[in-house]
């Protein structure tokens, strides 16, 4: 069984972190530090609720003129990479938000050894123009880390961090990032643009299909981005978006024998088929889906869509066949009871059937 992931922060990392500090601060009282981290709530802790006591624990032992402590950490964090890296920016988040040159100047070395796209939010919320016109350097830096941090840090949605409701409601300044990065050679920085595209998609789409519009087909590179920005306007099957990329109305498919397993326990996985016919000539470019309507706790149903495949299909019809567990996974959590499925073809449903799950 895999390591949970918020032992990344666990004695060994605290014990190399003291012992890192105390090597540019002789002061730097280790035995209380370490006994102030790992107090009696500590195995409890989460990845990030460990991050962030460690960050408060900190404080107590670093001078109290900030600058002076962030420059001691500075010189510390050279011997870490990796997401652990990330404590280093956390501290800057929780104490430097009043010291906004100091605090970006870390935050741009922080970043290089793992990443300040947390950290870097709260700065932007006080000081929007100031962190904008920032991110614009950080776009146009040789580093590639820096160069994904100013496109990463002002996603509008960023999983696990704390929203941006001015770029929700105005995405112009982030998009000027965007057109900054949008050919960067580094496919690191290429995937974080595509990530804030499809934020962006979720306020905005006539935005983004726009934007969408003018990138397409210049490279392969700008292609791709523009295919995964739009990735939720076509799981959606927004029109406009399926018509981008030269998906037509399904009119001329149909769907024929679609089986499912019937019933199956928790943990298993369930089978289906169909066949996919056209109506005459090749089936043509199509985009394969379906959609699960997962019960709930509540006793209602949830639906999520996964993609089968797309391409473009040569032949008159086609047999498809696919399974879909219900092994409990952690971004999950499955209940017993009737379950929808549905194919989507082209954002287009054309055939649905239920099967029963059961403990």
């Amino acid at each position: 069984m895999a390591e949970p992931f918020k032992e990344l922060f666990n004695q060994k990392f605290v014990t190399d972190l003291e012992s890192a500090i105390h090597k540019v601060h002789p002061s730097f009282n280790t035995g209380e530090f370490q006994n102030s981290v790992l107090d009696e709530n500590w195995a409890d802790r989460e990845l990030k609720q460990r991050m962030r006591h460690i960050s408060e624990s900190l404080r107590p032992y670093l001078p109290s003129d900030y600058v002076q402590a962030i420059d001691i950490l500075k010189n510390a964090s050279e011997g870490f990479s990796g997401l652990a890296h990330i404590v280093f920016a956390d501290f800057v988040e929780v104490f430097g938000l009043d010291h906004f040159d100091a605090s970006v100047n870390a935050l741009e070395l922080f970043t290089q050894n793992s990443s300040a796209e947390f950290a870097v939010r709260p700065f932007i919320v006080k000081y929007p123009q100031e962190m904008m016109q920032q991110m614009g350097k950080w776009a146009r830096a040789s580093n590639e880390h820096l160069r994904r941090l100013s496109s990463e840090g002002c996603r509008p949605r960023l999983p696990w961090a704390m929203a941006l409701p001015v770029f929700k409601k105005d995405p112009s300044p982030v998009l000027k990032i965007l057109e900054l990065l949008k050919n960067d050679p580094s496919e690191y920085v290429r995937k974080s643009v595509a990530n804030n595209l499809n934020d962006i998609s979720k306020d905005h789409p006539e935005i983004v299909l726009k934007t969408a519009g003018e990138w397409l087909n210049k490279t392969a590179e700008t292609d791709w981005i523009v295919k995964h920005g739009c990735r939720t306007l076509l799981r959606v099957g927004n029109t406009k978006a399926l018509l981008l990329f030269g998906y037509q109305e399904p009119d001329h498919v149909e769907i024929t024998e679609l089986c499912v397993t019937p019933s199956i326990k928790l943990g298993e996985s369930i089978d289906f088929n169909f066949t996919i016919t056209a109506d005459n000539g090749k089936l043509g470019k199509l985009r394969l889906e379906y959609i699960i309507e997962f019960m709930k706790a509540n006793g209602k149903t949830s639906p999520k869509i996964f993609k089968i495949s797309e391409g473009i299909f040569t032949v008159k019809q086609r047999q498809i066949t696919k399974s879909h567990s219900f092994r409990p996974i952690t971004t999950r959590k499955y209940y017993p009871g009737k379950h929808g499925l549905r194919i989507v073809i082209n954002g287009t449903e054309k055939s649905n059937t239920e099967f029963v799950v059961f403990e």
